[in-house]
């Protein structure tokens, strides 16, 4: 078998089959096949595609290129959540103790933020004394005993993945929807979860932009999990805007216990509803969603869950008071305003543009290298359909005494509102659900 031939093969149309897909990813992890050949199969299926088949067969190679979580040893069905990354989506805490206090084990590998997007791991960290390296012994133990564990992500998960989006990121060909599914699910396969939920964000924070994209990105992804075996849902959530009002590390995790306190933003709650009610289905804790909706609403009223967060919090190290005094998370030194120059109403924020500036005042990562200020970021005081004057708050910046970047920053977020004279149509947080039967619209 040549690598060149299967190149030649997927060049004019032809399907690979699940051997020669390993012989790729193989090959090119171990450094037989070089960067240029890769790199010729990669555009080869950037304008040709993949058929079903052949990326669930890429997604099993590269999650088998490396360490692959065993989580038999815990009870129950495992569900796993992914989202594709957004500003402000501090849904995973919420989620993780939001879904184990009714009996769903959740056992999460993280990651941490690089860009405009933030990592579960980096806001997990802004807690005093949270560990997010566990052995698997503990991991397994406390996923059994609490039902809940979050921790970093291993060096070794999917390696030929990691490869492969360096390669990618490089060669012009990022965009291609079955090379984004099979990245996406061969950490979670490599994961170990017995089912997947996933959030596919759209909009102009989101790296898909449309909804029929994010969609057939969607579809792409519960195919794979239907082929290997794994039940799998996708809900389609906006990112046209930032979710909720924070956006940056301490503040999403303060932001995340009013939430769990019963207190948070609507269209946070609605979301971390709605995509646990998914994880409680998979994991045969409800019937239907909204039996599931119904059941953990109840637990955020109760405050079972709320509860569970401050157990998982004193597991693995981290001063779970802060659930009760939030002013224990770290906070910034100083709070400017970014006022709105004209009134009318908030038509659009460009929630990617508000996600660099939280990088740019250290609340996130230019390189995998750099370090973060947990204390740091912005909250958003105005969002879409928000009626404004002159003069009035658009955000608060959180940032360092007298930092160089606030003028810089404070413009940056002022131009990503846009604010004209009519109120603008009001956009759905909850556009479709794709599920192995088909995708339906809300």
């Amino acid at each position: 078998m040549r690598a060149v031939d299967l190149i030649h093969k997927k060049r004019d149309g032809g399907e690979l089959t699940a051997k020669e897909l390993t012989f790729l990813v193989n090959g090119y992890c171990d450094g037989g096949i070089p960067d240029y050949q890769m790199s010729a199969w990669a555009m080869a299926v950037f304008f040709r595609g993949m058929t079903p088949a052949e990326t669930a067969a890429l997604t099993l190679a590269m999650a088998n290129s490396g360490d692959q979580a065993d989580l038999t040893p815990i009870a129950g069905v495992k569900v796993d959540k992914h989202s594709t990354g957004g500003v402000g989506d501090k849904t995973t805490l919420i989620i993780a103790p939001l879904v184990a206090s009714v009996g769903v084990p959740v056992a999460k590998m993280s990651g941490r933020g690089l860009g405009h997007t933030g990592g579960t791991i980096d806001k997990l960290e802004s807690i005093a004394g949270f560990q997010t390296e566990l052995s698997r012994e503990k991991f397994l133990e406390q996923v059994n005993e609490l039902g809940l564990s979050v921790i970093g992500q291993s060096g070794n998960l999917t390696p030929a993945d990691k490869k492969l989006y360096a390669l990618r990121d490089v060669t012009a060909t990022v965009e291609s929807i079955p090379l984004i599914a099979s990245s996406v699910m061969s950490k979670k396969i490599a994961a170990g979860a017995d089912a997947i939920v996933l959030d596919v964000k759209t909009g102009s924070g989101a790296f898909m932009k449309t909804v029929d994209d994010s969609e057939k990105l969607a579809q792409a992804m519960v195919e794979i999990g239907t082929q290997i075996g794994r039940q799998t849902a996708a809900v389609i959530s906006d990112m046209d805007q930032p979710l909720g009002f924070a956006i940056g590390n301490a503040l999403e995790v303060r932001e995340a216990i009013e939430t769990l306190r019963g207190k948070g933003p609507s269209d946070l709650t609605e979301l971390c509803l709605t995509l646990g009610a998914h994880m409680v289905v998979l994991g045969g804790k409800a019937a239907t969603v909204a039996e599931a909706k119904e059941l953990l609403q109840h637990q955020l009223d109760n405050g079972e869950a709320l509860a569970k967060f401050k157990q998982f919090i004193a597991a693995q190290g981290g001063d779970a008071s802060v659930a009760d005094d939030v002013n224990l998370l770290p906070q910034a030194a100083e709070q400017v305003e970014v006022k709105a120059a004209a009134a009318g109403y908030i038509s659009a924020i460009d929630a990617e543009q508000l996600g660099v500036a939280a990088m740019l005042l250290g609340a996130g990562r230019a390189t995998k290298e750099a370090s973060i200020d947990y204390s740091v970021g912005i909250i958003i005081r105005k969002k879409v359909g928000d009626p404004v004057s002159e003069g009035d708050t658009l955000a608060v910046l959180h940032t360092r005494a007298q930092d160089a970047a606030v003028d810089e920053v404070s413009a940056k977020v002022s131009d990503a509102y846009a604010i004209s004279a009519m109120k603008p149509a009001e956009r759905p947080l909850l556009l479709s659900v794709v599920t192995a039967e088909g995708t339906m619209r809300y």
